[in-house]
């Protein structure tokens, strides 16, 4: 497949990065009337609603698919699955500000497991800025912050980072199937396949199918929309094609603007108080995702 521009790339990052900073209130609105599986659900089928018959009218049916093809697609679908339904739990536990700052550590996680998985970079080459940024994550899910913290922030500060593991993995991942596939196609194919392994999950977390389309409030409906049509639908299609065209680490630090966005929009929409900790820790996050790219920057320079 034909990589996009440099430009086209940074575009479609920072569209990405915007509209999933939206996504985190949009998600903790969508938890008043969905239960979690049912929030992850919803949005995915909605989403395929909209990305099948635009892969359809773009790509004509053209698609062929390997077996390797298909088992990588597979291991896919399941840093999809991780990523929404372990993000989605971790907000019943934290406020969305503080989810916000935690995903600042994205590109953090996303270097130490390139290093460690594929290793384009020498570990100790990210260690220490992933140590600062990792220290900023602990520091914004500890208690006593200003901003809402939840019934159990370790706990949903924990499940948040681990839905970041899974999508780091997803990015490195999906860069070597998109050798061969489109991001449209890795889009729609990967999140149909986590939403067949969610659909079992559905008997164990209902809210909507207990109480009814009826009692939803019309926050809950627009929160839901948002999630389907920008967060999944739009987000993870401009993610893909950006790091189509620029690699994952590269993509990675576009993750700096969510928890801006995130903050900003908590606050106005939610309401949520923006306190020192989570100033001081998105500032240890955004420390060590600088300390990252500035010693890989050094290193590729001293290699050339």
């Amino acid at each position: 497949m034909q990589k996009p521009s440099v430009f086209a790339a940074y575009a479609a990052l920072t569209t990405s990065a915007l509209v999933w900073g939206g996504s985190i209130v949009g998600q903790k609105l969508a938890l008043g009337a969905f239960s979690a599986v049912e929030t992850s659900l919803l949005r995915g089928f909605g989403a395929l609603v909209i990305l099948i018959p635009l892969w359809w009218w773009s790509e004509g049916g053209r698609t062929t698919w390997t077996a390797r093809d298909l088992r990588l697609l597979m291991l896919l679908g399941l840093g999809v699955l991780g990523n929404h339904l372990l993000t989605l739990f971790g907000l019943r536990y934290i406020g969305a500000a503080t989810a916000g700052v935690i995903i600042g550590a994205s590109p953090a996680i996303t270097a130490l497991l390139s290093s460690l998985l594929v290793r384009d970079i020498p570990f100790n080459t990210v260690a220490a800025g992933c140590a600062v940024s990792f220290a900023g994550v602990a520091l914004v899910s500890g208690v006593g912050g200003e901003a809402p913290s939840g019934d159990n922030p370790w706990l949903g500060g924990t499940l948040v980072l681990l839905g970041l593991v899974s999508w780091a993995l997803y990015s490195i991942g999906g860069r070597q199937v998109m050798e061969r596939l489109s991001p449209l196609t890795v889009n729609w194919t990967t999140l149909l396949l986590s939403l067949l392994l969610q659909i079992p999950l559905l008997w164990t977390d209902q809210k909507l199918l207990l109480t009814g389309a009826s009692v939803v409030p019309v926050s809950g409906w627009v929160a839901l929309g948002y999630l389907i049509v920008f967060a999944t639908a739009l987000g993870q299609q401009a993610w893909l094609y950006g790091v189509q065209g620029v690699g994952p680490s590269r993509a990675g630090v576009f993750v700096n603007l969510i928890p801006v966005s995130a903050l900003l929009l908590s606050a106005l929409v939610l309401g949520e108080a923006i306190g020192v900790r989570e100033i001081v820790g998105i500032a240890l996050i955004l420390a060590g995702v600088w300390l990252v790219g500035w010693q890989s920057a050094r290193l590729k320079h001293a290699g050339g």
